[in-house]
């Protein structure tokens, strides 16, 4: 059931995570047709003058065997071209294999691979997979190409089995040279049909790995919670970095020289000295907000003026930190001169009645 609910296509984050433990699409058997492939091609390509070569070699042991058996000297220091052309075939056949197992999923290096595993050193879970049904599509895939390289030895000898008689009271020539064409035969086609059922076998393994690695929408939730964050928890986050900013923006109130209002809805203060250009907005807000700012103002005894033309147009048009626009200026100046006329009176009729 959990795996019929495995519907959606594999995240890059999943894919990630797979390759890092080394589950990638890759089949072993392209690899070992490719490898195959190829040193049968350049065996074949050097046959005639490897032929040539191990006649001189086997005569040239034999000769040294008769008539100096002292000195005899191990074949490989006599005719080293012979085993360069061997070590050519299988380092050519050996770049291909490789080539072609980094084409398939590239160079993966996986250390949770490497880590121990007891449960491998376990009888019962090996005598498991040995009996399981992936180790009998295993024995399947194998023994398909098997009997297909069977089918094909029989087929040549049905076919050459009247040259038979004739090829043994022949010279021994033409004996060597029909077995040898007869293996060569047999070798390029049973490599073919290995690279063509290792092909199908890694689109076969590329089918199974993208469905292994399917997800389902809980597993995508998941990961987009690990991945992004719990949308409860970043909720609260910004919650609270919202309160933190409120918190700093009420204590920039106490700065302002005057709070413009709706009278209820919004609540703009404003703050400016001398040596200010034009006067800075240091907080605003609605409603709630609004309330507080108000709040801040009359307890430390900033003058709230109710103008709300300027409260509206202040709140859509500044942004907290920045000085009004210069259209506003006259406006604002204008509350700013009545504020600190009444301040001056205040304080002189608060000076004349202690005099």
């Amino acid at each position: 059931m959990a795996d019929q609910n495995k519907t959606e296509k594999a995240t890059p984050r999943r894919r990630q995570k797979a390759r890092e433990q080394g589950q990638i699409a890759r089949s072993r058997d392209l690899v070992a047709g490719l490898g195959t492939m190829t040193a049968v091609m350049l065996l074949a390509w050097q046959l005639p003058a490897f032929a040539a070569d191990w006649r001189g070699l086997l005569r040239h042991e034999l000769d040294s065997a008769a008539t100096h058996p002292d000195q005899l000297l191990p074949a490989w220091r006599n005719d080293l071209a012979i085993f360069r052309g061997v070590a050519l075939a299988a380092s050519f056949s050996w770049l291909i294999a490789t080539l072609g197992g980094v084409a398939q999923g590239g160079l993966v290096f996986a250390p949770t691979a490497l880590t121990p595993n007891l449960d491998r050193l376990n009888p019962a879970s090996r005598l498991g997979q040995l009996f399981s049904l992936n180790a009998v599509s295993r024995l399947l895939k194998s023994l398909l190409p098997t009997a297909a390289i069977v089918y094909l030895a029989v087929t040549m000898l049905a076919r050459d089995w009247m040259r038979l008689p004739a090829l043994l009271h022949g010279t021994g020539g033409a004996l060597v040279a029909f077995t040898t064409g007869q293996m060569f035969e047999l070798a390029w086609k049973a490599s073919l049909v290995l690279l063509v059922w290792s092909a199908a076998d890694y689109f076969l393994e590329r089918w199974r790995h993208e469905n292994e690695l399917k997800m389902s929408r809980q597993d995508l939730r998941d990961e987009f919670k690990e991945t992004e964050g719990n949308p409860a928890v970043k909720m609260r986050i910004r919650r609270l970095q919202r309160q933190a900013r409120r918190g700093r923006m009420l204590k920039d109130v106490e700065r302002a020289a005057v709070v413009i209002t709706n009278p209820t809805e919004y609540a703009i203060a404003l703050e400016f000295r001398m040596d200010m250009d034009a006067p800075v907005v240091v907080a605003k807000g609605r409603n709630l907000l609004a309330a507080q700012i108000r709040e801040v103002a009359l307890w430390h005894g900033i003058p709230l003026v109710e103008n709300p033309p300027l409260a509206h147009a202040l709140y859509r048009a500044v942004e907290i930190g920045q000085a009004i626009p210069p259209k506003l200026y006259a406006v604002v100046a204008e509350i700013l001169a009545a504020i600190w006329r009444a301040q001056a009176r205040a304080t002189q009729t608060t000076a004349t009645g202690r005099a």
